[in-house]
């Protein structure tokens, strides 16, 4: 059976038993800090942090592998592109440079590039797992509940309710068109040469476009009949009360963040170089 990618996985776990509201901002906080800091010893406890938090969610990585093989890929060309565009970036943030070997002209390896190349690597594995479990965790009508009651529009809760939801429906459908098609005779695997299975693969995007264009309106006529959006608030049936765990979430993450935010100002951005 297809496993749904970036989609709600059903888990008894305390991760799971947090607000959608919590796991938004405690994700965002998270993120920030992530983002402000580029000391080592931080991100790698963030990273560390991110490891144990995934473990207790009982989220399983064949779950969500196929995702993070793709992230994976996009983080090894974004430190290609990093390279090629910036190869003395790492030397102008710390002030020094030692050089490993010469490439051809600007094009050098120093161990401060290299350093800062792993602090960029370290901020990326630090947010991934904190957004896959903010995706895979979070009931998206319960996280809808959860915008609304701190102060979201509901319109706008329902719109990320909505999206959320419709992440696991596309891809059904694809695979139903795409079984279909392959009945009628359509190869899409590597039998086929590069050009013919882009044409090929047309056959199913153009059906999944239409179909999803079909549901938005369906749902949109749905939402009209009822008369959504005639009165300023709404009442959810999922709406959670924070409980202690949230609370110690927020403490936590908010703490991970002053953290951060202290060692940034303190040291600017010539934060600690091993190589000095």
């Amino acid at each position: 059976m297809a496993v749904d990618m970036l989609s709600y996985i059903d888990r008894p776990s305390p991760i799971h038993r947090l607000t959608g509201a919590t796991k938004l901002i405690c994700f965002i906080l998270w993120s920030s800090a992530a983002m402000l800091t580029y000391d080592t010893g931080v991100l790698v406890f963030m990273l560390v942090a991110s490891i144990v938090f995934f473990q207790l969610s009982n989220v399983q990585f064949r779950d969500i592998s196929f995702v993070v093989i793709v992230l994976a890929v996009f983080l090894v060309i974004n430190n290609i592109a990093i390279y090629i565009f910036a190869p003395q970036q790492g030397v102008a943030i710390y002030g020094a440079k030692h050089e490993l070997f010469h490439i051809a002209g600007w094009y050098n390896v120093t161990l401060e590039q290299l350093f800062y190349q792993l602090n960029i690597t370290l901020k990326y594995v630090t947010v991934m797992p904190a957004a896959l479990l903010f995706i895979v965790t979070t009931n998206p009508s319960e996280f809808a509940s959860s915008l609304s009651r701190i102060g979201v529009s509901y319109r706008i809760s329902y719109a990320v309710a909505i999206a959320l939801r419709y992440i696991p429906d596309i891809q059904r459908d694809f695979r139903t068109i795409a079984i279909s098609q392959q009945a009628r005779g359509i190869d899409l695997s590597k039998n086929e040469k590069l050009g013919k299975r882009i044409k090929n693969a047309l056959s199913i995007v153009m059906p999944l476009i239409f179909s999803s264009l079909e549901r938005i309106e369906t749902i949109s006529n749905a939402m009209e009949l009822r008369g959504f959006g005639k009165h300023k608030k709404r009442t959810w049936f999922t709406a959670k009360d924070f409980q202690k765990a949230d609370y110690v979430a927020f403490i936590f993450v908010g703490v991970v963040l002053i953290v951060s935010l202290v060692i940034t100002f303190v040291r600017g951005t010539r934060f600690y170089n091993p190589f000095l």
